[in-house]
């Protein structure tokens, strides 16, 4: 069984401050390779996520543009007051013709 500090925490799994600690070389290279490797085993998950991500926020982009180009083009005031503004100039011009 692995001692214990006066911490409480055993001797094996003692955390380590690589600046405050005096460490060599060697272990300082196998702390750099360890967290490599642990990084390394967390990134496809990373990466799924992020694709996974990425696509959810597209699609949601994708959706509301093309939402608002549909909810535009469906509109028909503006051709309304088209029309209008036609009436309008066909009476304005009437009138001044005759003078």
């Amino acid at each position: 069984m692995a001692e214990k500090d006066p911490q409480g925490g055993s001797e094996f799994a003692k955390r380590v401050d690589p600046k405050s600690d005096n460490l060599t070389k060697e272990q300082i290279e196998f702390m750099r390779k360890v967290e490599l490797a642990q990084w390394q085993k967390n990134l496809q998950k990373r990466r799924g996520r992020n694709v996974f991500t990425g696509l959810a926020i597209g699609a949601i982009v994708l959706g509301i543009y093309g939402y608002t180009f549909y909810s535009v083009s469906s509109e028909r005031f503006l051709d309304d007051l088209e029309e209008e503004a036609k009436d309008v100039r066909t009476r304005s011009d009437s009138k001044t013709s005759v003078n």
